[in-house]
Order: structure tokens, then sequence, then C-alpha cells
């Protein structure tokens, strides 16, 4: 589909799923849609899984939107309508005309549900998402949420509610952003799980090779172990100044221990001036994100706590509290920490949502299928690809996603063929319906 039609199908206010291989504009129409509707009165809520993601469209973390702390299972009716208590949350919440969410593939069937049942509640609605116009735009190739409550069910679109929906599939195909042609055409070939020997030899042709940019590669690594030892590898080379954060717990050792498992928290954070760092938490005053890249300057000759510089500045990185709250919102854990962890290296999970200049990735341990692609589409270009090594799993893809992707192609282009058939009249008769009916104007 055309990025102009998918734009005039947003605007009749209907629900759609925004899809398309990388460079295929799906950003671009996200924003033509935003200015669209800001432009005649409308504002929408723009939100992502992520920080990283929400950061690239202007937005917040659904959690963040929604007022929602860590959730496993979907929430009782208690929580929810606690969570709806935050006179913000629920302005937000029952003002809202249009959710446009990015980075779907990383949204959990929980999570995805747990939206619907308190727009339902913060608009007294009782049909899906409250009625909101609900926009999705991702790429399902991309790596699913890490699921502990439901594993057959892995991808939103994969429960009942995305078809209670009746989300309008608008599938991109034309590549307009100026990226490597080489790569691009890689990434479309790993799609359609046929990658040819030209991409095979490009591929090649970066084995153990600098990249070719002036800048230092991210590690991109598929297992823990590997990035924890590269850190240690890498913190040990350094002689600035060095210093260690011990993390305080409270409440039960099981508690405090489930906060450990889902977060990236070190009980003790070793860190020296010039060690490469990342944020691993939202900053309650905005200062940073989840995913924030930095270099340890200093420490605060007051506190001692680390002074990390960033693309947006020098920040004081204090301790933050990571909490585990049961229904009726009482602190059952809590843990304190700084919320850094080295980041010479990552894992190819953590690195979604991220462009990267250069990157050194080994695929040589690849255990789940969509790994490579992930990796693989964090660069601009095939110039800034340092390959490691890699297996026979590395350029698969799920083919649960392959087989829904397939479907989603076919029923783009019969939503488009509806489209074409439409009265011009007809459409903007809606369109202008739709704004009137959002709060705005004509």
């Amino acid at each position: 589909m055309l990025q102009t039609t998918a734009l005039d199908i947003l605007k009749m206010g209907r629900n759609v799923f925004l899809t398309g291989a990388p460079g295929t504009g799906k950003t671009y129409v996200l924003r033509s849609y935003v200015r669209y509707l800001r432009d005649h009165g409308v504002f929408p809520v723009l939100s992502s899984p992520t920080g990283i993601a929400a950061s690239h469209i202007g937005g917040m973390t659904i959690h963040s939107c929604f007022g929602l702390g860590h959730v496993e299972e979907v929430p009782s009716p208690s929580y929810l309508k606690r969570a709806l208590g935050k006179p913000l949350v629920r302005r937000r919440l029952s003002g809202m005309q249009v959710l446009i969410v990015d980075e779907v593939s990383m949204l959990s069937p929980v999570l995805f549900e747990t939206m619907d049942l308190m727009l339902r509640l913060a608009k007294e609605k009782d049909v899906p998402f409250g009625d909101v116009q609900v926009v999705f735009s991702g790429d399902f190739f991309q790596l699913a949420p890490v699921s502990r409550t439901r594993e057959e069910i892995r991808y939103a679109w994969q429960t009942p509610l995305w078809e209670a929906l009746g989300f309008h599939t608008c599938y991109l195909h034309e590549v307009y952003r100026q990226r490597d042609g080489e790569l691009l055409t890689l990434l479309e070939e790993i799609r359609c799980g046929n990658v040819s020997e030209g991409s095979m030899d490009a591929l090649r042709r970066r084995y153990r090779r600098l990249p070719k940019v002036l800048v230092e590669p991210t590690k991109l690594y598929t297992h823990n172990a590997d990035i924890d030892r590269i850190n240690a590898e890498r913190l040990e080379a350094l002689d600035g100044r060095s210093a260690t954060f011990l993390m305080k717990e409270q409440g039960p050792p099981d508690k405090t221990k489930k906060i450990l498992s889902s977060s990236l928290l070190s009980p003790a954070l070793q860190l020296k001036v010039g060690a490469a760092v990342m944020f691993i938490k939202n900053s309650p005053q905005g200062e940073f994100i989840n995913g924030t890249m930095g270099t340890v300057l200093d420490f605060d000759e007051e506190d001692g706590y680390p002074l990390v510089e960033t693309e947006g500045g020098l920040i004081h990185a204090t301790p933050l509290e990571w909490l585990m709250e049961d229904e009726e919102g009482k602190t059952e854990a809590k843990v304190t920490q700084v919320p850094l962890r080295l980041a010479w290296a990552i894992t190819v999970h953590k690195s979604q949502g991220m462009t990267l200049d250069a990157a050194e990735i080994d695929l040589s341990k690849t255990f789940e299928p969509g790994q490579g692609y992930v990796a693989l589409s964090r660069l601009k270009t095939m110039d800034g690809l340092m390959l490691m090594g890699m297996n026979q799993v590395a350029l698969l893809v799920d083919e649960v996603v392959s087989s829904y992707d397939a479907q989603m192609r076919r029923l783009s282009e019969y939503i488009e063929g509806r489209f074409s058939e439409a009265d011009v009249l007809d459409v903007q008769v809606t369109q202008r319906s739709f704004l009137l009916a959002a709060g705005g104007e004509k």
C-alpha cells in the first residue's frame, strides 16, 4: 500500500495496523497523521511499549500513559480502578480520542488486554478500547515480548481482542528511506525466508571487518553471559576512578528476587570514569529513559553518585526504586539502586528500537528465530556492520509470523482495492465526520 492511501484511511477514523519492511515509511505516516490531527484540533496520545521507541515518536511508555506498574497477568478490577484513581491518568484516558502505539511487536498480550479494560472503564463504554481510534504500527518480525505466563500466545495479534478491533491493515511496500540498498535487500529476503547468495556474500564481506564509520561499534550479542564477560573486560581495562554501588532490598527475599529477575539490576554495580553505561529505568523527571546511553564522566563530590554524559546533557544518576505492589497498591517489596548498567555490549533483545551507526554483532549462538533480523535491522548501512559469526538459526524468522505476514499482505491488498473503488466525496465526508466526532474542526 502507498503511504498516501494509508494516510487517507487513517483520516477516516478507522482502527489501523500499519506495517511493512524497514525503510517503507511507517514512522513518516504516523508523524503525518499526528500533524494532520493537531492541525485540526485533535490531540492524539502517542505511546510505545519501551522508552526508546516512545522517544522516537515524542510519546510516553504505555506503562506511564496508563499509570501501570509491572504486570505479568491481567490485573483485577480493583487494581484497574486504583490506577484510574490517579487524576492525570483518568483525565488522559477519559479524554482520549486517538491512541497511537509504535513498535507494537513489543506489546505483550497481557498489556494489550489491560489497556483495553482500562479504556472501557475510563470511557464508560463496554466496547473494545472504549471506542477510541486505535492505530498500531510495527513489524512483527521483531522479537516477541518475553512472557512468563502465556507461552502459547506470544503476540498481541493472537488474541481475540485484536480481531475484535477490526483493524484495517495497511502494509507499506515502497522503500523511501535513504538507507543502504544492500542492507534493505537482505532484510526483505530474511522476511521472505529466502536469503540470496548475493546477500550472503555481502555478509561474508563484513566478517570480522571493522565498520567503515568513525564511531565505536556497539556490541550486540545473544546471551547475557557474553555481555557480562565483555563488559567486565572493558571495565577492567580502564584506569579511571572507580566506585561500587550496593543495592538495597526491603521485603521478602522471594519478592525482591522477582524484581531482580524482571529487570537488569546489578546487586553490586561497579563503575569507573570512562565506562559506557545505559540507563535501565525511566526518569520520574523525564531526564532519561530506559535505554539512554552515556559515559561516566565523574562521580559527584558530595554524594559520590555517577555523573553521566549523554547526548541530552550531563545527568546526575542517583538511586531509584523498583517496587512490587499487591492488588491494593500496597508495596510488598522494594529494591533501590543506581539505574545504570555497563553497556559496551548489550543483548539483541535490549537493542530493539535502537538505530545504530555501527555494531559488532555476534550471531554464532543465536537461539531464537528473529534475533538476526532484529540485530541487523538496527544498522543504517551494511558498512556499519562487523559480523563476528552466525549459526544456522541466525537468519531464520518465526514461521508463525511469516504465515501471519503473508495474510496481512493479502488483507492490505484487499483493503487497498476497496479504497480505490470508494467515492472520493464519500471518503472526504467520512474524514470530516470523524474530526468532528473527535472534538476537532473541519
